[in-house]
């Protein structure tokens, strides 16, 4: 299990519990694929797993390592009892208008963020993705995808150094057969690393050249140069060289949870000009003596990245209130459940 990334750390806690260790590889409705020292094995969660889960983010995700009661036979099905502590845990909000979280993957050690340089390109939408992937624990680096579809690299490069705060950016292009020699540099044996992004930027295409085969199924270009969606579900695989990849489909709505230290990386120009400003209070509109009006009126900083800041600001606001909301909500059903039960028992 070492080179599915099973640290000393992890085989530590998981000898305290006495059960076989596994890592979920990939997940179709209730069940789970998994290795293990054994081999790969599906498995369900237990009844009391799934009885004691309180929030989405409590249920297994891709990259996590369970605890498991293998089956007796090689047709039999395991049982999932937990899972060891996340190192890392990208989440995001769920697509629609539910109030619910959803675990994209987890024990990331890279995050690789891809955005094409064609008509993918938008930093108001990258600024989300550094969000949550500073919050989430691993390593963000940004991919800039599709080179050759693109007559001012160098112009969107200098737009996105700009907002990457301390991230690396790379740029790839299909055509150019070393192109992933850049992202490959990041991988090392034991590592996680995981590629998100929109529909269509080329995340299997950079995964199957790492992989040194077309394992993963890509789509040409639509008439507007878009490219088209592929992955259907979140998957770990080992590559050749050592290290694992996590492919993720893309994401039409990228909402945000709770992203608080997120936002402080991805935004800290802003924040510390933030705290220049003559008030303490100040809503950086029309004060006196605002600094972050000061450096939008000299060009040192953009009112379209002052407006993303303050946007995905009141999100995560949103998302805690209404995460607040539902964790007294699911209490008050758990107290109900436990106060039924001891009636019963009387």
């Amino acid at each position: 299990m070492t080179q599915y990334g099973l640290t000393e750390r992890f085989a530590a806690l998981a000898a305290e519990d006495g059960c076989p260790v596994g890592r979920v590889l990939s997940q179709s409705r209730d069940l789970y694929r998994v290795i293990n020292e054994a081999g790969e094995v599906l498995a369900k969660v237990s009844g009391k797993l799934r009885h004691e889960t309180v929030t989405v983010s409590d249920f297994p995700a891709v990259g996590d390592f369970v605890l498991l009661d293998l089956p007796s036979s090689a047709e039999g099905q395991g049982v999932i009892q937990g899972f060891l502590p996340r190192e890392s845990v990208f989440i995001r909000k769920a697509g629609g208008t539910a109030h619910e979280e959803q675990v994209v993957a987890a024990n990331i050690d890279t995050l690789f963020i891809c955005m094409s340089l064609n008509n993918d390109f938008n930093l108001r939408r990258l600024e989300h993705y550094l969000a949550i992937a500073w919050d989430s624990g691993a390593t963000p680096v940004i991919v800039l995808t599709k080179a050759d579809l693109c007559d001012d690299v160098e112009d969107k490069l200098l737009r996105v150094q700009l907002v990457a705060m301390g991230a690396d950016v790379l740029v790839t292009s299909a055509t150019e057969a070393d192109g992933y020699q850049q992202i490959a540099a990041y991988i090392r044996p034991g590592q996680t690393i995981a590629f998100i992004g929109s529909f269509g930027v080329g995340k299997s295409t950079l995964i199957n050249r790492l992989l040194g085969d077309e394992k993963l199924k890509t789509k040409g270009l639509r008439n507007d140069d878009k490219g088209r969606h592929t992955t259907t579900r979140r998957e770990l695989i080992l590559l050749p060289g050592g290290g694992m990849v996590i492919d993720t489909p893309g994401m039409r709505e990228l909402g945000l949870w709770d992203v608080t230290t997120g936002l402080d990386k991805t935004f800290a120009d802003v924040e510390e000009l933030a705290t220049l400003c003559r008030f303490r209070d100040c809503s950086h509109m029309q004060e006196p003596g605002c600094a972050v009006q000061a450096a939008i009126e000299n060009g040192e900083l953009s009112a379209e990245r002052l407006q993303s800041w303050q946007k995905l600001k009141t999100e995560t606001a949103y998302a805690l209130d209404a995460e607040g909301y539902l964790a007294a909500k699911e209490k008050k059903f758990r107290d109900i459940a436990v106060l039924n039960k001891a009636l019963r028992k009387k």
